[in-house]
């Protein structure tokens, strides 16, 4: 496992903006992110507020695409793990997980606040989008 760094204070604001069991979902995840990029050697993350939400990046260009953490009071039982529209991540993660995560649209995987998602799935999905733009350049050769 890695080390979590302190949360910046505007991440940590937003953080304890969410109802208790969201914050204790959205941490966990959070921790998942830092360990899949130190695992797959992304380098330090960027971590900060993007639409209003923790957002996590590598830090080094053309590597990897944002992930955010979301929730919305509308709604309350569900989580997301957002990526950018424009990616074929949500696609691909269909793909390869249509029968263990749920999905919204081509931006997010929807994670129910109370039950537990398959981690080895969840970190995949982590990974694709922190080595996107690695990944791509890589098949574009």
């Amino acid at each position: 496992m890695s080390r979590v760094p302190a949360m910046p204070i505007e991440v940590a604001q937003c953080f304890e903006a969410f109802p208790p069991r969201v914050q204790k979902r959205l941490k966990a995840v959070r921790r998942m992110i830092f360990d899949v990029a130190e695992a797959q050697g992304v380098g330090p993350l960027i971590e900060s507020i993007k639409w209003g939400e923790p957002a996590y990046v590598p830090a080094a260009s053309k590597t990897g695409t944002t992930v955010r953490l979301g929730w919305h009071a509308r709604t309350p039982e569900v989580c997301r793990v957002l990526v950018n529209c424009r990616t074929t991540l949500v696609a691909t993660y269909r793909e390869l997980y249509g029968s263990v995560l749920a999905f919204e649209g081509q931006r997010a995987i929807a994670l129910p606040v109370c039950d537990e998602p398959s981690d080895e799935a969840l970190r995949h999905c982590i990974a694709l989008a922190l080595t996107y733009h690695r990944s791509k350049s890589r098949s574009d050769s």
